[in-house]
């Protein structure tokens, strides 16, 4: 089964079991500081798992595209991804763990779908520990499908529980559903969710009934949903008897031009292969990232960071090819063909994705010209050093300050019979990190499922921004990005050029004005055609026959948005603009507050 194929069965099952396919988000969270990216199907959903009624209703399914960053430096290995897509469907306070079991299990094992043999079929459920009992339920659930008991797992909190999506909020069991590949097993305590890569996981019903309070226990919810998870890359691979992602016709077209511009191919030569595989990944994931509705530029900040990285990592890679020039946006080309009609909005987008990749590797081999001059001005004190090492510290400047690769430090060390700390070179990245960490954990206090007073303030707030920027500084304006927490709004938006001191107080006196004039807040769900004709504000990637909210304020600013919002501008206090700055190329960023 193709990747097309599977999409089209999975929502075609689902939408004839009364669920309504929505269309999947943008890759850039909106107003949401917790994550970079979008990282799961749920990710969008989880204002409407918190309560927020859903326009389409209670029954939903798409396909959602997705970024995880945390496995950068996995990715090369046969199985890691930066970008993945992935299938679910979710009950909002409709069914619960019988129904949306009885699913899975259909879909799985159905000959008219994916038809997977119901004897190589293991799942897992929660054990069960001092928060929540065990999860009998899923238990007799899978019991009552035909499922022997030696083939059920109770496992712990690690394996077999969800969220919640911040300290505190809805969280539940899942029930893990896995294929036995054959392999042998890896010893006695092997069981799903084991690495040895004999079972394989296939879906991940989540089951939120849960409320985790600010205490830190766990309280019964009366509004219990169901969000469900399917991979689209790690289930073609197996359902095509493949071994990796990257032997699936969701890459091969890739690596091929990769072998056509480095003159050898994918798999002729072993120590070659994983520099195949991030090159890739990473040019499918940059792709994705700069060509989506809501598109990000290289920078040095948040999203246009990661995206530089990955950038980066792929050019340093090519060199390792010996492919001579430019060569990601020839890539680029071949990954916008490949999801053409899944995504036309890598088209749309085609000529800004080629510019940036072309800039960015431009600016990255002038970063590693100033990478070897700065080791050229340190090689005399260097040479001076008995044992002929450079120190870890040194080798980690070059990488922080500019970029310059650890793999290139030991190269030009070797060239004068040097080598490289590599421990004092890792301790000094590990701390690094753990400062980043730090950083991250800061931000991941408030999020989409921060619903507070302050936050739903806000997120009003921005709708005024983006209403004044764009009467302002003109038509052009279009939003590229919002990050809300209770305590300030940031604002990324398309424009060239630094605001001036004039303009800053012409958006920040009109904001006021609306807010002092107390103007009602208003929601009416209507198409997203209808929503067109109404001038309102959005980027329409979604059916034209599709449900949205679009929200009013006064006579003000009209939006389509998932909400939420206050009532009226009057709670919303003294708008003030604490920072106008550059976010990346042609996008700057406001950060505000409300006082």
């Amino acid at each position: 089964m193709k990747a097309n194929e599977l999409r089209k069965k999975y929502i075609d099952f689902f939408v004839s079991r009364g669920h309504k396919e929505i269309s999947g988000k943008s890759l850039i969270p909106e107003n949401d500081p917790t994550v970079l990216f979008t990282t799961a199907g749920m990710h969008p959903l989880v204002p409407y798992i918190m309560g927020e009624p859903h326009p389409a209703g209670t029954r939903l399914t798409d396909v959602q595209k997705c970024i995880r960053t945390q496995d950068i430096e996995s990715v090369g290995d046969p199985t890691h991804a930066t970008f993945f897509e992935m299938l679910g469907n979710w009950s909002l306070g409709d069914y619960f763990k019988e129904e949306a079991l009885k699913m899975s299990y259909e879909f799985i094992t159905s000959p008219e779908y994916l038809g997977l043999d119901v004897n190589k079929l293991s799942v897992t459920v929660f054990a069960g520990d001092d928060d929540a009992p065990a999860d009998n339920e899923a238990f007799e659930i899978w019991k009552g499908l035909g499922i022997p008991e030696e083939r059920i797992y109770r496992l712990p909190k690690e394996d077999n529980w969800w969220g919640p999506a911040g300290t505190t909020g809805p969280c539940g069991p899942d029930s893990e559903m896995f294929i036995d590949t054959g392999k042998e097993a890896c010893g006695a305590d092997c069981r799903p969710g084991c690495s040895c890569g004999k079972y394989f996981e296939i879906w991940n019903d989540v089951f939120m009934q849960y409320n985790k309070k600010e205490d830190g226990t766990y309280e019964l919810m009366d509004r219990k949903c169901v969000d469900t998870g399917m991979g689209v890359e790690r289930t073609i691979t197996m359902l095509q008897g493949k071994n990796s992602v990257y032997d699936t016709e969701l890459f091969t077209p890739i690596l091929d031009k990769i072998g056509e511009m480095a003159g050898v191919k994918y798999k002729d030569d072993e120590s070659l292969d994983n520099s195949f595989r991030i090159i890739a990944d990473h040019a499918k994931a940059s792709t994705m990232i700069m060509g989506d509705p809501q598109g990000v530029k290289p920078s040095n900040l948040g999203q246009g960071y990661i995206l530089r990285r990955l950038i980066r990592r792929a050019v340093r890679h090519g060199k390792k090819l010996n492919i001579e020039g430019q060569f990601l946006g020839k890539l680029a080309e071949v990954i916008i063909e490949m999801y053409r009609e899944v995504y036309p909005e890598l088209a749309g987008n085609r000529d800004l994705i080629i510019s940036e990749f072309a800039i960015e590797e431009a600016q990255f081999n002038s970063t590693l010209k100033k990478g070897e001059h700065e080791f050229e001005k340190l090689l005399p004190n260097l040479l001076r050093n008995p044992k002929k090492v450079v120190p870890g510290r040194t080798a980690f400047k070059l990488y922080d300050t500019y970029g310059f690769p650890f793999e290139l430090t030991e190269e030009l060390a070797a060239e004068h019979d040097m080598t490289v700390d590599r421990e004092g070179f890792d301790e000094a990245y590990k701390k690094h990190q753990e400062i980043s960490k730090k950083g991250a954990e800061q931000a991941f206090k408030g999020g989409l499922a921060d619903n507070s007073v302050m936050s739903t303030r806000y997120h009003t707030a921005t709708h005024l921004l983006h209403e004044a920027l764009k009467t302002v500084l003109g038509d052009h304006v279009a939003q590229k990005g919002s990050n809300i927490n209770a305590d300030r709004l940031r604002f990324d938006f398309s424009h060239h050029d630094k605001m001036t001191d004039e303009e800053i107080k012409k958006v920040e006196d009109m904001v006021n004005e609306v807010i002092q004039a107390k103007m009602p807040v208003s929601m009416k769900t209507m198409t997203v055609e209808e929503a067109k004709a109404l001038g309102a504000r959005a980027l329409f990637s979604g059916k034209y026959d599709e449900q949205v909210k679009v929200y009013f304020i006064g006579d003000f600013s009209t939006e389509v948005c998932g909400g939420p919002h206050v009532e009226n501008t009057a709670e919303l206090g003294k708008f003030v603009i604490k920072k106008e700055q550059s976010s990346s190329r042609g996008v700057r960023r406001i950060k505000a507050v409300l006082e």
